[in-house]
């Protein structure tokens, strides 16, 4: 008997040796974190851009330790700018390769699609540049907004139009998701400030001949022409404005606008198009000025301008590259929080989040849907973006009236 107790001992002694050598490699696993980034396709430009935001993010959390006493390892696939692609991957991420977590694809369209398949599976999805508000209004519990609503995307230019004595808008726009809201909201806040709209037209996505639609706009005369736009649609249109001589006072585009490949496209053709953004670079050179307290407001916006150009020499950077990170670091805040990677307790770690990050602020209703983060304008004057608006941000006036193109150097 008592050998046989002995033997007994050590065998017990042996299971609990391995049980825990077992749960120290195990808690040694990093946490994967699965997403489909847009790095081929119509999005590619700003997929890419939002993917680098990601890998920042994982690169820094890292360096302080991680979360949970796990690194982090982010695991992606490009969606080709296509939804069923993308809901194809997440699905894959989720259910074969067995990822811990989950981050947002690019665009709205995208975003739409992927919910779904974050709802069935109950993983929250902090989703950085989807801007299109019905997909946090449809009961959905696990999906996360990060920028402000698309319908208020060129609020700053109709405000400016209206202070500024102008009558008449046109809106046109891509017949997609996010442009379509875009749109349909800047018409709503034209109508507020007391323009009239004189033009409401949509065209398909790839379109390349816009002279179709834009001969509408010439004949309708407007003061102001905004278009909800995505990169390509913003070059082409602005193209086409001068090719048919079309001189409104003031013309302002969505996303696209922003990056720096759209005045090395344009060249002085860029100049004096006002474009709405959800954040600039531009921000931490307000502190200098003391206008508003960028450290509070933005806190970390200067170290992550330089940490990804020194990460990301010569790289793509546009808002969609630090809503990426933003996006990313309110998740592995959730993750802190909750104390855990289990779905319904980072959710509601999510929920209680009122904070601010590089990108701005952040906190969300019920639904998922952003209440804090704020847009601003922008102008392209002399090769450079200016912030001309909200006025509390505006380092320089807008340059106003636009000039007709055949008075332009």
């Amino acid at each position: 008997m008592p050998v046989r107790n002995d033997f007994a001992r050590a065998f017990g002694l042996l299971v609990l040796l391995a049980a825990a050598c077992s749960g120290a490699a195990q808690a040694q696993q990093p946490i994967r974190i699965g997403a489909s980034l847009s790095q081929t396709g119509a999005f590619a430009e700003l997929g890419q851009n939002q993917l680098r935001g990601y890998q920042l993010c994982v690169k820094q959390a890292n360096e302080k330790g991680g979360v949970l006493g796990r690194q982090l390892e982010l695991v992606f696939e490009d969606d080709q700018s296509q939804a069923p692609v993308a809901v194809r991957i997440y699905e894959k991420l989720i259910t074969q390769d067995k990822v811990d977590a989950i981050l947002g694809p690019y665009s709205s369209p995208i975003t739409e699609a992927v919910a779904d398949v974050s709802e069935k599976h109950r993983m929250p999805m902090i989703a950085p540049n989807a801007a299109t508000t019905s997909i946090f209004r449809k009961g959905r519990k696990f999906v996360f907004m990060v920028t402000s609503a698309a319908e208020v995307y060129l609020e700053g230019l109709i405000d400016i139009a209206a202070k500024r004595g102008l009558k008449t808008v046109a809106v046109i726009n891509e017949d997609t998701l996010f442009p379509k809201a875009s749109a349909q909201g800047t018409v709503e806040l034209a109508k507020k400030m007391g323009l009239q709209v004189v033009l409401t037209e949509s065209y398909p996505k790839g379109a390349t001949d816009f002279s179709p639609f834009l001969r509408k706009v010439a004949a309708a005369k407007p003061d102001v022409v905004a278009a909800a736009t995505y990169f390509d649609d913003a070059v082409a249109i602005t193209r086409g404005l001068k090719a048919l001589d079309i001189n409104p006072k003031l013309y302002g585009v969505t996303v696209g606008g922003d990056v720096p490949k759209f005045h090395a496209t344009l060249g002085r053709d860029a100049e004096f198009v006002y474009g709405g953004s959800q954040w600039l670079a531009e921000l931490v050179t307000l502190r200098a000025g003391g206008l508003i307290p960028i450290a509070r407001q933005y806190p970390g916006a200067a170290e992550f301008v330089e940490s990804h150009h020194k990460e990301f020499p010569g790289a793509g950077f546009s808002y969609q590259t630090v809503a990426g990170y933003g996006g990313c670091q309110i998740f592995v805040e959730a993750i802190r929080r909750a104390g855990s990677l289990d779905g319904g307790r980072i959710r509601d770690a999510i929920l209680k989040l009122d904070t601010h990050t590089a990108y701005g602020a952040f906190r969300v209703d019920e639904g998922g849907f952003q209440t804090a983060h704020k847009m601003v304008l922008f102008q392209w004057q002399d090769g450079k973006k200016v912030i001309v608006w909200p006025e509390e941000l505006a380092a320089e006036r807008p340059h106003f009236p636009t000039p007709p193109w055949k008075q332009r150097p």
